[in-house]
């Protein structure tokens, strides 16, 4: 007697916003409503994880192992900034993953930040223990401690400067980035000819390339549409 074991349904489309933003972000709401229009449903997770002032990239993965099911689940990780370096870091370890779409991923974030900081600050955030920023979602000023850089700083001591990715992926990144540098990105596409990398006229929030980013998008991951409803 065959006993038939059902397939799982398509993969989940998961999307993590930057740091210091929310699920509310601009961008995660308008590409959650393009592709609801076409029947996916693209979950936007709370990646401030266990909180915004204690952030930490682990908890940010664990997250979204979590998220993305079973086992026998498969998922398509979309990740702006620091999302994009989670979404990097979960699919070099979790088979799972199928495919990412990276907005500008602040690859070797820890370097980025102590380039833009610089020397002095850096030396006071890690004194004080916490570095002022402005929270995005809550619109306030806010605090971030010290620990998140040596948790992201003990992830790459463990895995590696770079995330050995190996599944399909589209990264956009625009040439007038001052947040997370371009050359990062052209430093990790080059010689991969499973990520194709897109360079655009704009700056970090790619707000101006949203409708090239959607078309993109569709291209890219049309083997990987399936639909998906709604969580009930």
């Amino acid at each position: 007697m065959n006993v038939e074991h059902p397939l799982p349904p398509g993969p989940r489309w998961l999307y993590l916003h930057g740091f210091a933003s929310g699920p509310e972000s601009a961008k995660g709401v308008a590409l959650a409503a393009h592709f609801a229009r076409q029947g996916v449903h693209l979950e936007r997770l709370n990646m401030r994880q266990p909180s915004l002032e204690h952030l930490r990239l682990s908890a940010m993965m664990r997250t979204v192992r979590e998220a993305i099911g079973t086992e026998r689940d498969r998922a398509v990780l979309f990740g702006s900034s620091l999302g994009g370096l989670t979404a990097s870091r979960v699919a070099e370890e979790d088979a799972r993953v199928c495919a990412l779409v990276l907005l500008a991923p602040a690859f070797q974030m820890g370097t980025q930040v102590r380039r833009n900081l610089g020397t002095e600050a850096m030396r006071r955030w890690e004194t004080q223990g916490w570095l002022e920023v402005h929270d995005y979602a809550e619109k306030r000023p806010a605090r971030v401690d010290f620990g998140f850089i040596q948790d992201m700083e003990a992830v790459e001591a463990r895995a590696g400067r770079w995330p050995d990715v190996r599944v399909p992926t589209l990264l956009i990144h625009g040439r007038e980035d001052t947040t997370t540098a371009i050359e990062f990105s052209r430093d990790w596409a080059r010689g991969k000819p499973h990520v194709r990398l897109v360079e655009v006229e704009d700056g970090h929030e790619l707000m101006a390339s949203l409708e090239l980013i959607q078309s993109e998008v569709d291209a890219f991951l049309r083997p990987f549409r399936v639909s998906v409803p709604a969580p009930a």
